[in-house]
């Protein structure tokens, strides 16, 4: 499985840049068109794992809903088969976590962020399914939530391919082996 997020990059092209990840670097304008651009380096890097139909873990907050829709939507088109592991916390786990972070948000912006990810969970559930979504409580509850987690998505991983598309890839692929 490879990874898709485009945080690491953008900490490093911060860093490259001599720019700090504090909200003040973060929101000017030379912050944002590294954003920007680190955006772009992540597309392209998604770009050839999906060409390569490599499994994926897109990591992101969920809070735009449409933009995750379009991604499923898009993915499944091409024989994917998607899930979501929704990381929930509550806003005070939230903001305590932000405040620990090397790349800090203002808290209004944290507390905004968290509000549209909660409004999301149903529209998740809906969108992935109940067999398809596993939701995480992760407010330090003592107990390992690792295991149980990494249970549910072994299952995920070992179902049979079961989208169309994917099949007839598969069977391509394979039939180019042959050759």
């Amino acid at each position: 499985m490879k990874i898709v997020n485009s945080d690491d990059i953008y900490e490093k092209m911060l860093k490259d840049a001599g720019l700090e990840a504090t909200p003040e670097d973060i929101y000017s304008d030379e912050g944002q068109e590294i954003r920007g651009r680190a955006k772009a380096v992540t597309k392209r890097m998604q770009g050839n794992f999906l060409d390569g139909r490599l499994g994926l873990i897109i990591d992101g907050t969920g809070k735009d809903y449409d933009k995750i829709a379009k991604q499923v939507a898009g993915l499944k088109g091409i024989g994917y088969e998607c899930s979501m592991i929704f990381v929930n916390t509550s806003l005070d786990t939230a903001q305590e976590r932000n405040r620990q972070r090397s790349r800090t948000l203002p808290e209004k912006e944290v507390e905004a962020m968290w509000n549209g990810v909660q409004q999301n969970m149903g529209k998740f559930q809906r969108l992935f399914g109940a067999s398809n979504m596993i939701i995480v409580d992760n407010n330090d509850a003592g107990e390992d939530v690792f295991n149980k987690v990494w249970k549910r998505i072994a299952m995920l991983i070992r179902k049979k391919v079961s989208n169309p598309t994917a099949k007839r890839w598969i069977s391509q692929e394979l039939a180019k082996k042959r050759r």
